[in-house]
């Protein structure tokens, strides 16, 4: 098969760009993904986040260098091996941006970027 763009990885970027790539256009585009379908209970139901960010199936299962401020522990670090990454096993968890980012931002001419104004997005 011919393709006019290849994309590897199914995760959120992945995906976003294969549908702006094809929306009005008649691109060719494949996207592969190492990792499973997402459509399974232990990404559907976000109390079993456990199950997905543990399972080699699912989870990639990384750990960071030896942190040496941390008594060179290394940390694990997640990451989604499914179609839509690690958005697809975040059990629904995330956290708002810290408001001073926002009111910098602001600072800098971004207006619509103050805490106030993306507040009721949230």
């Amino acid at each position: 098969m011919k393709f006019d763009y290849l994309i590897i990885g199914a995760g959120t970027a992945g995906c976003v760009l294969a549908n702006r790539l094809t929306e009005q256009s008649k691109n060719n585009v494949a996207i592969f993904e190492a990792g499973k379908d997402s459509d399974i209970w232990k990404v559907n139901m976000p109390l079993a986040i456990l199950y997905a960010m543990h399972d080699p199936k699912y989870n990639y299962k990384y750990y960071s260098e030896p942190e040496p401020h941390l008594n060179n522990r290394k940390l694990f670090c997640p990451r989604g091996k499914m179609i839509g990454g690690c958005s697809a096993h975040n059990g629904m968890v995330y956290v708002r941006g810290n408001k001073n980012d926002y009111e910098r931002w602001a600072s800098f001419g971004l207006k619509n970027w103050s805490y106030e104004n993306v507040l009721p997005f949230f």
